[in-house]
Order: structure tokens, then C-alpha cells, then sequence
């Protein structure tokens, strides 16, 4: 069974694509934090974020198992990623290793902007994860907070609109639902109903086949 969840940032899919793994004991890749590693590879070299070339050579020696997860989550690497992600030679770069991740067995979990509509257009269960932007832009501040790192929620919020349109304008793999995708709305959820409504779109996508 392949899950893609696909939804802007913030939306809570990264969470809910973990316990979803968990649930149904399938693997679980955040695409996010493959756009994030060509970012910081950039970032690290002082190399132009829109330096096509470059975005490609550090997609290509991308290494998963050696992530630095919490590294990865900063800000600025978000935003950075948000615009190398733009780069049509990048998402191709990166489009193989996330098919053959959703393919192989017993099957996984994928979250991104794009798995339902281009990575996995077959996927046996496609969720759309929403939320309001200042709920999202809550959520992404508590979180860096949490995580000791500053965190202004005006600043925040203007940024993740910012990447909402970066992300649904892109001419590649724009953020966008699937036309068979359910969508899930987590505005007014915590992550334990957030995960029962998720189960139960799953269960029941299951029952139909």
C-alpha cells in the first residue's frame, strides 16, 4: 500500500505521515527533507540558491540514512528549500529515489507537495492535509521554539504565505490535490484526531478496494 498526504507547510502531514507508518506498518519518507539537504548543501557552500547546476550535483549525492533531521527543520533551510525546489532539474534529479522508496515493499508512506499528483499519481490512498495559515504559522513557531530556536509569529506567518504561493505558482509539480485525493482539514484538531480522521480515510480506501 502506497499513502501519499500532500499539503503546504505546516499542514501537520509530516506528523501524521510517521504515525500513519507506524499504524499500518509501512515505511515513511518525508520528501520535504530531500529538497531541504540540496538546500543546506547550497547553503553550506555559499552557492546561489538558484545555481541550477550545483542544486543538481548536491541532489545527486544526497545520503538519507546520514540526515541530520533537526539540522534540516531550521528556518532558513525551509525557506531556502522552498525555492531550490522550483528548479525543474532538481525534482528530477530527486523524482527516482521517491518512486523506488513508494514502490518497494511492504509498501510507505510519503509525504510532500506533490506525491499524489506526480510520485505516486497510483497511490492507493491520497490525502490532502489543510490548515488555516495562522494556525500553520502557530504551529511552525511552537515547534521552533520548542526547539530553542527564535521565533516571531508575524515573521513566520508572512513567510508561510510566501511559500504557499512559491509553491502553488511553481511551472513544476505545483502544490496541488489530486483529483482522487480526500481532503483533510486539521485547523481545528489535535494530532490524536488529526490521526483517527486519517486512519479512517485509509481504512475506508482500503475497504473500497
Amino acid at each position: 500500500m502506497i499513502i501519499a498526504l500532500d499539503g503546504p507547510a505546516a499542514s501537520g502531514k509530516g506528523t501524521l505521515g510517521k504515525r500513519l507508518a507506524a499504524h499500518f506498518g509501512l515505511r515513511y519518507l518525508d520528501t520535504g527533507l530531500l529538497y531541504r539537504a540540496v538546500a543546506k548543501a547550497l547553503l553550506d557552500a555559499g552557492d546561489p540558491l538558484d545555481d541550477g547546476a550545483r542544486a543538481v550535483a548536491a541532489a545527486r549525492r544526497l545520503d538519507p540514512a546520514r540526515f541530520d533531521e533537526r539540522g534540516l527543520k531550521d528556518h532558513a533551510v525551509g525557506e531556502a528549500a522552498s525555492i531550490v525546489s522550483a528548479i525543474p532539474e532538481v525534482r528530477n534529479a530527486l523524482l527516482a529515489f521517491q518512486r523506488a522508496f513508494a514502490a518497494a515493499p511492504p509498501g510507505a508512506v510519503l509525504d510532500g507537495r506533490d506525491i499524489g499528483t506526480v510520485i505516486a499519481p497510483d497511490a492507493g490512498v491520497k490525502i490532502f492535509v489543510v490548515a488555516e495559515p495562522r494556525v500553520r504559522a502557530r504551529r511552525r513557531a511552537a515547534e521552533l521554539k520548542a526547539a530553542g530556536q527564535p521565533a516571531d509569529d508575524a515573521a513566520i506567518l508572512a513567510d508561510i504565505l510566501r511559500r504557499d504561493d512559491r509553491d502553488r505558482t511553481r511551472a513544476v509539480a505545483p502544490l496541488k490535490a489530486a483529483d482522487d485525493a480526500i481532503e483533510l482539514d486539521t485547523s481545528k484538531l489535535d494530532i490524536e484526531a488529526a490521526v483517527a480522521a486519517a486512519i479512517g480515510i485509509v481504512e475506508r480506501a482500503a475497504r473500497r478496494r
